[in-house]
């Protein structure tokens, strides 16, 4: 297995992760997005959006794992930490991001709405910043699309049956 194979399938192996973590907010409810931070190969922080339950906005899946890991690190600075998660994050949590130094960034599905890493808002391209995160955009692509979309689906199902 060559180096770049081992890295997709350590990869593919998160994401798969973060897609269960996304199945539970689907079963609250919630949009499902997972989301797993790593330090050394270890999980440190996990998360999944829960803005409806918890009543408040910035419980995305992202910043939920980073507040998990920062309290097991012990540190507001997560360096060389990697962030698994399973759609495009916003322009919230990429500023999230940048603040805590996460060192890279794996994601699943593009977010052509509000997407704010490739999609729709590049911020992590922007030379301004003093910290740099290492992007690997589309891993599990059609699985974590297709979990997004199967969720709006019944979504609007249930609102059209009950019309």
């Amino acid at each position: 297995m060559s180096c770049s194979t081992e890295a997709l399938a350590v990869d593919q192996f998160w994401m798969q992760q973060a897609l269960q973590l996304a199945q539970q907010a689907a079963a609250a409810g919630e949009v499902p997005v997972g989301a797993l931070l790593l330090y050394q190969g270890q999980v440190v922080g996990r998360g999944y959006n829960q803005p409806i339950g918890q009543q408040d906005p910035t419980a995305h899946a992202e910043i939920i794992a980073l507040r998990q890991a920062g309290q097991a690190l012990g540190n507001y600075r997560l360096l060389q930490t990697t962030l698994y998660v399973t759609l495009e994050p916003c322009c919230m949590c990429v500023g999230a991001l940048i603040h805590s130094r996460i060192a890279r960034l794996v994601y699943g599905a593009a977010d052509p709405k509000t997407g704010a890493v490739d999609s729709c808002y590049p911020l992590l391209k922007q030379p301004q910043h003093n910290h740099q995160i290492t992007v690997t955009a589309g891993v599990l692509q059609d699985a974590c699309a297709n979990q997004l979309t199967a969720f709006f689906r019944e979504r609007r199902q249930k609102r059209s049956s009950l019309k």
